[in-house]
């Protein structure tokens, strides 16, 4: 398969039908260098024991900054594998990516050893996961095993969202403050995208468990209006944002340019720029070697870790 193969040049590891894994590159540089990501730093995970997969590789956007070829993007199956397979896959997928560290002399041999039974698993490598049917049963078989789960969706369906079983923490992009924004940069292939995605972020506050709003800040593009950001934002009452810089990795290099790269005081100073217009909200934490901005809502203090 053509796809497959093109995602395996990348690192990318297809599980059964639909499902990828990729060791991420924050795993990889807490094992060899001792470097975490801003994850272990802002929510207490640790990153050498964070496996990042995906259970669904279809996707209905063509993010702009998404690292994703969408030249191989292919149909939703017909049929879709089960929770286990996925999970015991994925797992595999994982120690057989990560086992070469054992020959390089800089690794930790713990914190290895350590890796090859993870107990995080970031849901969001590609794709959109809530388009897996069996979602619900997927994050309830990694709570078994007593994993944390940090899911990331697009918000486009709300549907799936209501009635799913709840992560350990849910995110959902927000990428643009209007809806001609939203189509230029997210490309979405459902022409009521937006719609669906205000919903999402409405259904938000009854919502189970801890939320967070990802702004991937794409300089040239979306950052711009942060009085827009605010007033969706607002009636999300997520507990968490996060404005991150775009970077320029994967395919993404063939859509944008080095220049649409902001840099950590950029997306600071935007952050920054938002909670003048968002009351309840302030910047809490920062990773500079991430280019990420931390905000957290006061009115729902949220346990970290």
């Amino acid at each position: 398969m053509e796809y497959a193969d093109e995602l395996k040049k990348m690192g990318y590891r297809i599980v059964g039908r639909h499902s990828a894994v990729k060791t991420c590159h924050w795993c990889k540089a807490s094992l060899a260098e001792g470097r975490t990501c801003y994850k272990q730093k802002f929510y207490g995970i640790q990153s050498h024991r964070c496996m990042q997969m995906t259970p669904s590789i279809y996707c209905m956007q063509r993010c702009l900054f998404c690292w994703r070829p969408y030249k191989y993007e292919q149909a939703m199956p017909e049929e879709w594998d089960e929770p286990e397979d996925i999970i015991n896959g994925s797992i595999d997928a994982q120690r057989k990516l990560l086992e070469g560290y054992y020959g390089n002399p800089n690794a930790d041999k713990k914190k290895l050893d350590e890796a090859m039974n993870p107990n995080q698993v970031a849901i969001s490598l590609a794709g959109e996961p809530t388009t897996y049917p069996k979602i619900s049963e997927l994050i309830q078989a990694f709570h078994k095993r007593d994993f944390t789960t940090f899911l990331v969706t697009n918000g486009l369906l709300p549907e799936a969202l209501e009635k799913m079983t709840m992560p350990t923490q849910l995110y959902v992009s927000l990428d643009a403050p209007n809806e001609a924004a939203h189509k230029r940069l997210n490309v979405p292939l459902w022409k009521d995208s937006w719609e669906r995605l205000n919903k999402t972020l409405e259904l938000l506050p009854s919502l189970d468990t801890r939320t967070c709003i990802r702004i991937t800040l794409v300089k040239g593009w979306n950052d711009t209006e942060p009085e827009a950001y605010a007033k969706l934002l607002e009636k999300s009452g997520a507990d968490f944002i996060e404005v991150k810089a775009y970077m320029l990795v994967g395919a993404s290099r063939e859509r944008l340019r080095i220049e649409n790269m902001p840099r950590h005081a950029e997306v600071k100073a935007f952050a920054e720029s938002i909670t003048q217009h968002l009351r309840g909200y302030d910047v809490v934490n920062e990773s500079e070697q991430s280019r990420v901005v931390l905000l957290t809502n006061h009115a729902k203090p949220a346990l970290i870790g």
